[in-house]
């Protein structure tokens, strides 16, 4: 398969409702049997050779989740040894949901999630009652996680240039995006309306950086930066290559490259890497960032 294969939502947008549904199952499940971590670290899902992982989780017994991608199952397996899976294809969001918990149960796992509804869909059916979300194409599955892959891989190069605190590179179930985020030392005062969740994930000063698929705001496959919060003036700021751009976004600013700019460009890698340099350099200038005392030796002179 190409690099950076075409994957336009119209194409597997029933799919991808249904898989960001399984994926949010699997991710509250993490949630429930993980140690915390700072930030909500301990939260995401990470790539694995064939598709995500929840990683180890729980203890007396150890029990990790996977979803695989390729062969298009999934797979419970125990520290002991023990394992179970089953089918991907054919289930509906009720249907996996159950068959995940019995799986867990008959392994003597914990079977149990908190609050079983969507996070942030339109469509907040519980999950033991939607039947509806049942769509599951095997190509576009599996495309979805190679262009995962290869995406996570340039985020990686675009980590290791930075000395600043910075998360590892996962994929968010709620928001279904590929992220990786650096921290200043700046602590933030969040309003007293804040969430739980916006209080921990930006207690101090961020620069985000990733990629989605597309949803009703933006209907197209996109890489993306923010900073948070907002510097006054990031938007003045130049961003590469021409066709990047800022765009709103509930009340602050995203820059913002198309999947199709980046995949019909002659060098799609070194264009990805050139625009989340420009947006990390716009909002580390704005916000007062120590680029030079910040920089790799091996990373790029920021401009």
């Amino acid at each position: 398969m190409s690099v950076f294969p075409p994957v336009p939502l119209a194409e597997w947008a029933d799919t991808k409702d249904t898989l960001h549904r399984l994926l949010q199952i699997a991710g509250k499940l993490r949630l429930a049997n993980a140690p915390r971590r700072n930030h909500w670290w301990h939260v995401p899902l990470h790539l694995t050779g064939r598709g995500l992982t929840t990683r180890p989780m729980g203890f007396d017994p150890v029990f990790a989740v996977d979803l695989d991608l390729v062969d298009h199952r999934l797979e419970v397996t125990v520290a002991d040894g023990r394992r179970a899976s089953f089918p991907l294809p054919g289930l509906s969001v009720a249907a996996f949901y159950r068959q995940l918990l019995a799986t867990l149960s008959s392994l003597g796992l914990p079977a149990a999630v908190e609050l079983p509804v969507p996070f942030d869909l339109a469509d907040r059916t519980p999950f033991a009652e939607d039947e509806h979300h049942a769509s599951y194409d095997r190509e576009r599955v599996t495309r979805y996680w190679v262009v995962l892959g290869q995406v996570a891989q340039v985020l990686e190069e675009f980590a290791g240039r930075s000395y600043a605190k910075t998360s590892p590179v996962h994929h968010f179930w709620h928001t279904f995006d590929l992220a990786v985020t650096r921290f200043s030392d700046r602590q933030v005062e969040q309003p007293a309306t804040a969430d739980p969740v916006t209080r921990e994930a930006y207690s101090h000063e961020v620069i985000s950086a990733g990629f989605w698929f597309g949803d009703d705001t933006v209907p197209e496959p996109a890489f993306y930066s923010y900073t948070a919060p907002e510097p006054p003036g990031l938007t003045e700021e130049p961003l590469r290559p021409a066709a990047a751009r800022w765009v709103d976004s509930r009340g602050a600013h995203l820059a913002l490259l198309t999947y199709e700019d980046v995949r019909t460009s002659a060098d799609p890698r070194a264009t990805v890497l050139d625009f989340l340099e420009s947006a990390y350099a716009a909002g580390a200038r704005r916000a007062g960032w120590d680029l030079g005392a910040l920089r790799c030796p091996t990373a790029p002179e920021p401009r």
